[in-house]
């Protein structure tokens, strides 16, 4: 069975209903680091990460999931995948939780940072990728769009509007790169070969 498929599906279905549906659903799942331990909200590390803010921020968010995650889980197998996907999602929120722990105003949602572990694991394993992101009529090298990604997450988070957790875009690129280097440390090899020419 492949998780990544199920971890897809169930992020579009209950980002699609809390939007249009239930907005209950968001507010029950979003991320609150300041009642995460006072309310014994566990539970939203990860039901925040299966929900959006927007039509826009969900179809960013799988796109990128769709261009790397599959290939990847091919890559490294299902299980392996599903754990670094949640663990992506669980260290990603850490730094959040820490920034805004005494603030009970704060609120965070959607899967950035796994989505950014699965696609800094992925540009380790498929160095010489490329995608194509409409209007954009080029392809672009995966090591460049994981560079503008961050970019934009860096940018964004220094914006903070809304509930987009962009600072969790940096733990999850770490969490991925990290993963790759403890799970098959050799995999870099072919990396470095494409950074270095």
């Amino acid at each position: 069975m492949s998780v990544a498929l199920v971890i897809f599906i169930a992020t579009i279905a209950a980002s699609l209903a809390g939007l249009y549906a239930s907005p209950k659903i968001i507010e029950r799942s979003l991320f609150r680091p300041y009642w995460f331990l006072r309310g014994k909200q566990y539970d939203t590390i990860v039901t925040s990460g299966f929900v959006h803010a927007d039509l826009g921020h969900l179809i960013f968010n799988m796109m990128t999931f769709y261009f790397f995650a599959f290939q990847l889980e091919k890559r490294i197998g299902p299980i392996a995948f599903g754990i670094l996907y949640f663990v992506g999602l669980v260290v990603s929120d850490a730094g959040t939780y820490f920034k805004h722990r005494n603030d009970p105003q704060y609120a965070s949602l959607g899967a950035s940072g796994a989505i950014s572990a699965v696609l800094f694991a992925s540009i380790v394993y498929f160095p010489t990728q490329s995608l194509i992101i409409l209007p954009i009529p080029v392809p672009i090298p995966a090591p460049l769009f994981a560079v503008l990604y961050l970019g934009y997450t860096w940018y964004s988070a220094r914006q903070a509007r809304g509930r987009i957790n962009h600072d969790a875009h940096l733990g999850g690129a770490l969490t991925g790169l990290a993963f790759v280097l403890v799970t098959d440390p050799g995999a870099y090899a072919g990396l470095m070969r494409v950074v270095l020419g």
